[in-house]
């Protein structure tokens, strides 16, 4: 039995208290910068434009040549190759402006009259014309460290002439499955009877991707103490650790026992249905995350615990993607526990497919989302208005 309890979020709280963002920058190109998060502010090293730029097609004149012009009174202009006094020049959106112009006369506000335009309206200097630097100044800074990167911020950069960009580094998250019951994933082998195939490695694995973390899985691990102490030590250069399997008090639940021997055990039992058993704890100044060995009981710790965390460490603001929906079904909820319920969505109807029954994955899988219902609330009726976690 747990010898005591305690609450998910106080436990959060004990953890991100321990724990802070990777410090640590590199510079990688452009191309791979996608949801990296800036270390450095970015300075401008030219004018945006660079010059004088057409924003209509027209044509290139002096604005005091077009003075007092209108449909009743047009006033004449002569096609040629430099604006200039009683001159204009043909131009499309995008193309420099030639010397001599200040202005752009749209095109509609003109007739072709063989070498010469009839100017329809008036315009004034720099209108339809955009000016040096008026989009970015060189020297300005146009994006501030701890931004994280947008397909629109990489294609401003690239405008710049910009290749590379200074950004932190993504938090190493080392991730040790272990069981004596469990067979490696991806292998075409018949299951004997008792046995499963690993998979809260391959979660931990893709969740550390999406959620900004650089994830290193190692090979599956007996349920054997030396070896699994051997993996952490192997493993400590690493900024998390997680350890799927083993966290419950059985004989051969060995990971609170070492987290206890190598560093300092700050949790071993939450209230939380249904990842009660999860543990966490330092070493070295590095935090681990224990996670139960049943699927959704790991899947509940890495989004209550996880998520936060390495999001944290790798400078990300972003929230989970929350939604309100109106539930179709009740959940029943433990008193005095976190529940994690996994629903269904469509059409703002949320409907409950199970709050228990940590070990079926297919749950998930079947459900868009999950709601937590707080330790002190008996339950969600049927008819409530709830929030709703996007599973992604």
């Amino acid at each position: 039995m747990f010898k005591e309890l305690a609450s998910a979020a106080e436990s959060l709280k004990t953890l991100l208290e321990r724990c802070g963002p990777v410090k640590r920058s590199e510079t990688i190109h452009l191309a791979g910068a996608l949801g990296r998060v800036l270390s450095l502010d970015v300075g401008s090293p030219v004018n945006l434009p660079g010059f004088n730029r057409a924003a209509m097609d027209g044509f290139a004149v002096r604005a005091k040549d077009t003075r007092g012009a209108s449909p009743l009174a047009p006033v004449y202009l002569t096609i040629d190759e430099t604006a200039g006094e009683g001159r204009c020049v043909p131009v499309r959106t995008g193309m420099a402006a030639p010397p001599g112009s200040d202005a752009v006369l749209m095109k509609e506000d003109t007739l072709l009259r063989g070498r010469k335009v009839e100017a329809t309206a008036e315009v004034h200097p720099y209108r339809n014309l955009a000016r040096v630097g008026e989009d970015v100044a060189l020297g300005e800074t146009i994006l501030r460290e701890g931004h994280r990167l947008r397909p629109p911020d990489i294609a401003l950069l690239a405008s710049l002439g910009l290749t590379n960009a200074q950004v932190y580094e993504r938090p190493k998250v080392a991730i040790i499955p272990t069981g004596g019951e469990l067979v490696p994933p991806f292998i075409e082998a018949k299951l004997k009877p008792g046995q499963a195939r690993e998979t809260n490695g391959i979660m931990c694995e893709l969740y550390a991707e999406i959620w900004g973390g650089s994830p290193r899985k190692i090979p599956l691990i007996e349920d054997d103490p030396d070896l699994i102490k051997e993996a952490i030590a192997q493993n400590l250069d690493a900024d998390l650790i997680l350890i799927s399997g083993g966290t419950s008090v059985g004989e051969e639940d060995y990971a609170p026992p070492i987290l206890t021997e190598m560093g300092e055990l700050l949790v071993h039992g939450v209230r939380i249905t249904p990842a009660k058993p999860t543990a966490l704890g330092m070493i070295d100044e590095k935090p681990v995350i224990c996670l139960p060995g049943y699927p959704v009981a790991a899947l509940a710790a890495l989004y209550i615990f996880a998520r936060p965390l390495i999001t944290m460490m790798a400078h990300r603001t972003d929230l989970p993607r929350v939604v309100v929906a109106k539930l179709d079904g009740k959940i029943v909820s433990r008193p005095g526990y976190l529940t994690f319920a996994r629903v269904s969505l469509k059409d703002g109807v949320a409907t409950p497919i199970m709050t228990s029954g940590a070990g079926i994955l297919s749950s998930v899988a079947r459900a868009e989302g999950y709601v937590l219902v707080p330790e002190e609330v008996e339950g969600r009726e049927k008819g409530e208005m709830v929030e709703v976690n996007l599973i992604e």
